[in-house]
């Protein structure tokens, strides 16, 4: 039952007067003390005062269709804000799903692509390509392609920046480890 937010109170007391269910100054009573409480609760949800309202005047409505049951229970009061946060996470944007990224460009770029990089890499001095194969085409680390080459790591790191600034120079200033990834 959703009921406009600025006249839920009066809409639900009223729907329940007339219904001739329970004793209707028990509930009324239960209403104006329980609402503002159970506004507040879901509104830490939602972060949207009109949600958090509609989220209580359906807990709350809920609440009046069961109150012969729940009326007279201690934890009544729990139950409704329970239910209160059940309908505010109900009314939660729903997550998207995650698309997976699209591949760069089509077949025909990716081709491209791998020519120009390879041609780019036959320029390099040697030392500058194997540590750019090593290290993206291969994926080690920079410690594993020191070890393989008997190189020092600040020497790896040093090779790494020269090969890649050349690659950019030849291949364009948009290149990153992940399209010499994609070459292999």
């Amino acid at each position: 039952m959703l009921v406009s937010t600025r006249s839920g109170a009066a809409g639900i007391v009223g729907v329940m007067d007339s219904s001739g269910l329970g004793e209707p100054g028990d509930f009324d009573s239960f209403f104006r003390g329980a609402f503002p409480k159970a506004v507040t609760v879901a509104q830490r949800v939602t972060g949207d005062w009109a949600s958090a309202e509609d989220a209580a005047v359906e807990a709350l409505a809920k609440a009046h269709f069961r109150w012969r049951r729940i009326g007279g229970q201690p934890w009544r009061d729990a139950w409704v804000y329970k239910v209160t946060v059940n309908e505010a996470i109900r009314r939660l944007p729903r997550p998207r799903a995650v698309q997976p990224m699209p591949a760069a460009g089509d077949l025909a770029d990716q081709v491209a692509l791998r020519q120009a990089l390879t041609a780019a890499l036959r320029q390099l001095p040697r030392r500058q390509c194997e540590v750019i194969v090593l290290r993206y085409l291969l994926d080690f680390s920079e410690a594993e392609v020191a070890a393989a080459l008997g190189v020092s790591q600040g020497t790896v790191k040093t090779h790494l920046h020269r090969g890649i600034a050349a690659l950019r120079k030849s291949v364009g200033p948009a290149l990153r480890g992940e399209h010499l990834a994609e070459i292999s």
